[in-house]
């Protein structure tokens, strides 16, 4: 990953950036274990996936993007 930071780094500094921030989230997905190994059936292997996921999203919930940060109350209004 540093050899393709170095390289694309100028080009793409604010891309580059936002892939640091959520590059240990990216790499959880990489270290699960194999499934038949640590979990005896696959639905003891989805509910894990489903905490993880959950745990993910109550980090993340109150993130908004800049773009849509402008347009919020619109939004919210739609769905009210």
């Amino acid at each position: 990953m540093h050899a393709f930071y170095d390289k694309w780094n100028r080009a793409y500094n604010h891309v580059i950036r936002n892939l640091k921030e959520i590059e240990p989230d990216l790499l959880v997905f990489y270290s699960y274990p194999k499934p038949k190994a640590e979990f005896p059936t696959e639905q003891s292997l989805d509910t894990f996936i489903g905490i993880q996921a959950m745990s993910y999203n109550d980090r993340y919930f109150n993130r908004i993007h800049k773009g849509f940060g402008q347009v919020q109350d619109t939004l919210e209004s739609y769905f009210d």
